[in-house]
């Protein structure tokens, strides 16, 4: 129970400071991984991701690398992964030759957050290497008179490997005169002795072939072997005796190349041949043996080349002295090196900031370094300090490593730069320094907003430009430096007559410069109101406004349109417009006969409108209005007037240069509806006949090209014709139509020659009659109304010919009178001849098309 209760406490205490290691090591940032050695390259070694929490894209984002403690990289970091891997092939016995835990350490620097961390690889044995002796023969010369159970030493094996991996034991095979003994030195080291198991005699053998073999505990087991031969001499009483078993010495570090370190003696009883000694180094590391030598007679040991405490604070030899009758002794030489302060501190820049910003608070680090010092003791303390009065300071983090730090806030109009110098000192005398310069450049700040050298401008284009024409410059100054001064310009949103605002202008963002992206219309935009915005480069960005307007200025590029006679009637010379107007033979002079109405789409002057009449058949009969274009009656008509009087009247604008229009009026001077009628009867057949010829011959050939390929085209469009008739028949004109009931809806109009279809509109018009004359007026209530939707051209219409508005006027001039209403259902030929009635006046108006 009790034993139960030791054992369980063990466990508790064991476990507890197990926990105290690994929080230990947390705290101060530390890992620890094992990995044996000759491990090829890119070997993993451990995921420093995962046990420092770092995922691998931040880690490089970070910056996050490998330091090693020396020269060489041993490790190295994978950037995509986060693992620890070999960088190189790692030999053991080359790093730690008599080290028995071979540990590599490395830092890990996380440059963004200014940490690292420590990393402790133990790099652990394999068997590689075999026991091996210095010489692969050995001879021993042994005087017959030699007493059993004398010992003899024997050279020892060599195996670099460490723990179980290392030499092991030791084996003898060849002779019965001869056993094997192993003795354990102070250090654990294995010593091997011939033992002299039986005497020897000369006589029976003068030679004895031995053969010593040294093994490891490797799995499997490596062996080395050596070859002994005993030579059998005549007696030699006395072996050779050192003076001290054991020598000791110190010298410093910088003792100089040549110099005797240290002298052994020893003496022989013997004369003669077996009395003369000889020195040798029987037991000897291989950098010793580049570092020492024994002379052979003297027993002097001199020194090869320099001494370094920091590679080498110890070396231990073995030096042996043998007589001329193989008789021999040994003794054990310790050379301790003693250090002086011959390295200065190394200061290590692991992780550096080259700018910082203005506004950075105090306390940020700008740098992280490590300084290290190979000496020791008080040759390797190490101060560090900061040069000037400058706002930086040094703290301490952790071991050697010191963060440059700001002490106060930076500004950066005093001071842009900063050559930040750290001195690290050591403690010896004389003191040896070193130092290190970190260039840091002050970053400015975005605290001025771009300034425009005006708050408002304002331009004037031409319209009609060209497109990418250049409207005005703008320009804005910043008075922070670098990218916060760098100012960009923009156009602030908008929409111009329902389209974009970039669609019309632009702004190149450079310099400022206003470009007209497309040609403008001064009808269509007059003017336009912008906002530049300049904005700087900062973080985030500073902009300041400025208003642009500009002014579109118009040009004479419209001509005047006429909108009376209207775009319904019929084209003349030139592209003129013309229409009919009804004047009564007993008009008064100034009576108004007609009215040309035209505007411009320009403004100013080359909106500005004069009418002239260009052209009349009796040139003193009518007059136009210069501004008004009013057409009136400049004296009565005479009876020698012609009945149809035509009128060109010239409608000009003040443009430079002045662009023109023309429309073309025909007055038929009449009394009453028959007489205009038949006037324009005799118009359409005097305008029919000079081409009535041409026109049926270009009929015939063109029915006599087409009617093989047209021919059941033109059957399929009768039918449909035939029934968009009898649809349209049912529904337009219905049984009940007003005063013309009688009329025939498939009645034919015949003018002078001209035949064509009628179309219908509907009207509400009023006939009055009085005692002189009757007149065709348009009662109050329908005199603005337009024209409904016209149907269709196959379909005939009603006619209202000379004798329907003959027989509906009162023929009695005595007769008071009486207004009645009627509906008028046709007109005349949407082709050839088309009535539509306007009031002007009290004149009948219509227009032919």
């Amino acid at each position: 129970m009790c034993a139960a209760g030791r054992r369980w406490g063990r466990r508790q205490r064991a476990l507890l400071w197990a926990v105290l290691l690994a929080a230990w090591e947390a705290a101060w940032g530390q890992l620890r991984y094992s990995v044996p050695e000759e491990m090829p390259k890119g070997s993993f070694v451990g995921d420093v991701a995962k046990d420092l929490g770092l995922r691998p894209p931040a880690m490089r984002d970070q910056g996050v690398h490998v330091v090693p403690e020396g020269r060489t990289q041993y490790f190295a970091l994978h950037g995509k992964t986060g693992h620890l891997v070999t960088a190189e092939r790692i030999d053991r016995e080359q790093l730690c030759e008599r080290v028995q835990q071979c540990v590599l350490r490395c830092e890990l620097i996380v440059e963004g957050e200014m940490k690292f961390y420590e990393i402790e690889v133990e790099i652990t044995d394999i068997n590689d290497n075999a026991p091996s002796f210095r010489e692969a023969e050995t001879e021993l010369r042994m005087s017959e008179t030699t007493a059993p159970g004398s010992r003899f030493p024997l050279p020892d094996a060599h195996d670099p490997d460490s723990g179980r991996n290392s030499l092991q034991s030791y084996e003898l095979s060849g002779d019965e005169h001869f056993s094997l003994a192993v003795q354990t030195g102070p250090g654990g080291d294995q010593r091997p002795e011939l033992v002299l198991a039986k005497a020897l005699d000369r006589e029976e053998a003068a030679f004895h072939e031995l053969v010593l073999r040294a093994s490891d505990g490797g799995d499997p087991a490596r062996t080395g072997t050596a070859r002994i031969r005993v030579t059998v001499l005549d007696a030699n009483d006395n072996a050779p005796v050192f003076s001290q078993a054991e020598y000791t010495v110190r010298v410093p570090e910088d003792v100089p190349v040549g110099s005797v370190l240290v002298t052994v003696t020893a003496t022989d009883a013997d004369e003669g041949l077996n009395g003369n000694l000889k020195f040798s180094l029987k037991k000897v590391s291989d950098m010793a043996s580049d570092i020492f030598q024994l002379d052979p007679e003297t027993g002097a040991i001199t020194l090869l080349r320099s001494l370094d405490f920091e590679e080498g604070k110890s070396y231990e030899l073995e030096v042996q002295a043998r007589d001329g009758g193989g008789l021999f002794d040994t003794a054990k030489v310790t050379i301790t090196v003693t250090d002086i302060n011959d390295n200065a501190p190394v200061i290590s820049v692991r992780s550096e900031l080259s700018d910082i910003s203005e506004d950075a608070p105090s306390g940020t680090v700008v740098a992280l370094l490590h300084v290290h010092d190979r000496d020791s003791g008080a040759n390797g303390e190490v101060r560090c300090s900061l040069d000037g009065n400058i706002p930086f300071r040094l703290e301490k983090s952790f071991d050697d490593y010191y963060r440059v730090v700001t002490a106060s806030e930076l500004d950066r109009e005093q001071v842009s730069e900063y050559n930040v110098t750290v001195r690290a000192a050591d403690g010896g005398s004389p003191a040896l320094q070193s130092s290190a310069v970190l260039a840091l450049r002050v970053l400015d700040v975005n605290d001025n907003a771009p300034v425009f050298s005006e708050e408002r401008y304002s331009a004037r284009l031409s319209e009609n430009n060209a497109a990418g024409a250049l409207v005005l410059t703008v320009r804005a100054t910043d008075a922070d430096w670098g990218q916060n001064a760098r100012v960009r310009y923009r156009l602030s949103e908008g929409r111009v007559r329902g389209a974009p605002l970039s669609s019309y202008v632009s702004v190149q963002a450079e310099t400022g410069a206003l470009y007209a992206l497309r040609s403008l219309d001064y009808e269509q935009v007059r003017e336009l109101e912008l906002w530049v915005r300049a904005e700087d480069g900062g973080a985030p960005a500073l902009s300041s406004n400025a208003s642009v307007r500009l002014q579109i200025v118009d040009e004479n590029d419209n001509a005047p349109q006429v909108l009376y006679p209207p775009a319904g009637g019929a084209a003349g010379a030139g592209g003129a417009r013309w229409g009919v107007e009804l004047a009564p033979r007993r008009s008064e002079p100034g009576a108004l006969v007609a009215k040309v109405v035209a505007v411009d789409a320009d403004a100013g002057q080359n909106a500005w409108l004069s009418y002239e009449l260009a052209k009349a058949t009796e040139p003193g009969l009518f007059r136009v209005g210069l501004h008004s274009g009013e057409v009136r009656t400049a004296r009565s008509p005479l009876a020698r007037d012609a009945a149809r009087q035509s009128l060109v009247v010239v409608v000009k604008d003040h443009g430079r240069p002045a662009l023109s229009a023309t429309a073309t009026l025909s007055v038929v001077l009449a009394e009453s509806v028959a007489e205009l009628l038949a006037e324009l009867g005799s118009a359409a057949e005097a305008a029919a006949a000079p081409g009535e010829a041409a026109g049926g011959l270009t009929r015939w050939l063109v029915l006599a090209v087409a009617a093989v390929s047209c021919l059941f085209v033109a059957f399929l469009l009768l039918l449909l014709a035939l029934r968009l008739r009898r649809w349209r028949r049912r529904h337009l004109l219905p049984p009940d139509g007003g005063a013309l009931r009688g009329v025939p809806v498939s009645h034919f109009v015949g003018i002078d020659g001209v035949r064509a279809f009628l179309q219908s509109y509907s009207h509400d018009v009023s006939l009055t009659a009085d005692s002189r004359k009757s007149q065709l007026r348009f009662s109050a209530a329908t005199c603005c109304d337009t024209l409904p939707a016209r149907p269709l051209p196959d379909e005939p219409a009603p006619l209202l010919g000379d004798e329907d508005v003959a027989a509906a006027l009162p023929t009695d001039p005595s007769a008071p009178s009486v207004s009645s209403s009627c509906r008028i259902v046709s007109t005349t030929l949407p082709s050839s001849a088309f009535l539509s009635f306007y009031p002007v006046g009290s004149v009948l108006s219509c227009e032919i098309f």
